[in-house]
């Protein structure tokens, strides 16, 4: 009998890991095609400031190299857009008019960056840092050694200002709220992080709206709202991102920030799945890494036959600035529940642990981080931790033995 013709479109992380957990559990069932937008084959993006900062080489971002598919009977386009889908003639149309067949589709277009809506956005010299030809324009504006201000203070624009200033240049980051990464990060973290970038002389201007990007052919400095003017000859915009899905003209395939799916990562239409930061499950289009692996697992098995669920975990993220580790996972704000501090100034430590109910609900680290993936833990299983609650703070080896 002929194999199944499975389309994925989308060859970032997601999308691989997805083929990856299919091939393992049914190697030999579908005929499988994978048509990715970017040129090259799917490559570690979270490793894209270490790249910046020229601390590794674009070679090492390669996941599995262009053999690797063809060794397992897998077609790869690379450097090909898809148009539109055509679900009714099972078929997705692609940037050059080609149709490609499929009898099941798996959607991993992941996202795309937030362009903010202000003068001067469209101008030479304004960046995004999401991707490998991101990363190849500011290339360029390092090498002209010029200033540079980073619009965004949430991850990505902490890792861009971060990566900017190892390769020297002089660096501003602007961002609106009152601290960085607000929504992973209570003020006292923030406050600790703002300190760590300062030390890599990045300069953190907080409460800061920006109000347009000015130049004359090219960027030449960033407005505020309060009219002040930061002088640069780059521009990075890092306040968000979007689900890719807007090639997605397709009327049976319901939509809302991205692909609504059930917990099987199953869209509206029957034999279409979703997966990644393209992908909605109960009003949620994942951001991090993590949950969208367990996506990708999840979509796999099921395709394979398996009885599987995404059940949606709390969120969390890292990162390290000036030898200074940040994570946070779950309720970090803790808005009305109870919350156990711990603080070192002689080491710039700092845990935050809320407690909702005798249950560990959120946790912000910011410098040792070593215990951070028990606080995930406990926070996903829901093991009660009262009887823990005077040594919690110290982490798992000081917990237990108390």
């Amino acid at each position: 009998m002929a194999r199944a013709r499975l389309l994925i479109v989308g060859n970032g992380m997601t999308g691989l890991r997805f083929l990856e957990e299919l091939l393992e559990r049914a190697p030999d069932q579908f005929a499988i095609t994978v048509v990715g937008a970017e040129p090259q084959v799917a490559y570690n993006r979270v490793l894209l400031s270490s790249l910046l900062a020229a601390e590794i080489g674009a070679g090492e971002l390669t996941l599995r190299p262009r053999d690797w598919y063809a060794a397992h009977g897998v077609e790869l386009l690379t450097g090909t857009r898809v148009r539109s889908l055509d679900v009714t003639r099972r078929n997705v149309i692609l940037c050059n008019g080609a149709r490609r067949p499929f009898d099941k589709l798996l959607l991993a277009t992941g996202s795309e960056p937030v362009r903010l809506a202000i003068p001067g956005a469209d101008l030479p010299g304004v960046a995004s840092f999401r991707s490998l030809a991101d990363v190849a324009q500011l290339e360029r504006a390092i090498a002209a050694a010029r200033p540079a201000v980073v619009i965004g203070g949430g991850l990505l624009g902490i890792e861009a200002a971060c990566g900017l200033a190892r390769r020297g240049l002089a660096v501003t980051l602007v961002h609106l709220a009152d601290r960085l990464m607000e929504r992973q990060l209570d003020e006292e973290g923030g406050a600790l992080l703002a300190a760590a970038l300062a030390a890599t002389g990045v300069r953190v201007l907080l409460r800061a709206q920006t109000r347009a990007i000015r130049g004359a052919s090219r960027v030449e400095a960033v407005e505020l709202a309060d009219g002040k003017l930061l002088p640069c000859a780059l521009a990075v915009l890092a306040v968000g991102i979007r689900p890719s899905v807007a090639f997605a003209n397709e009327p049976r395939l319901q939509l809302g920030r991205g692909f609504i799916v059930d917990a099987g990562m199953r869209t509206s239409v029957a034999d279409v799945f979703a997966v990644g930061e393209c992908a909605e499950h109960r009003g949620i289009c994942c951001g991090l890494l993590e949950p969208c692996y367990q996506q990708a697992k999840v979509a796999a098995g099921v395709l394979a036959g398996e009885p599987r669920q995404f059940v949606s975990a709390a969120p969390a993220c890292s990162l390290k600035v000036s030898g200074i580790g940040v994570f946070s996972v779950g309720d970090c704000l803790g808005h009305g529940a109870d919350s156990i501090l711990l603080r070192d100034a002689s080491t710039a430590s700092y845990r935050k642990l809320v407690m909702r109910e005798g249950r560990l609900a959120g946790a912000v680290l910011v410098g040792d981080t070593s215990d951070a993936s028990w606080y995930a833990d406990l926070i996903h299983s829901g093991r009660p931790v009262a009887a823990l609650r005077d040594a919690l703070a110290f982490g798992q080896a000081f917990a237990e033995a108390a």
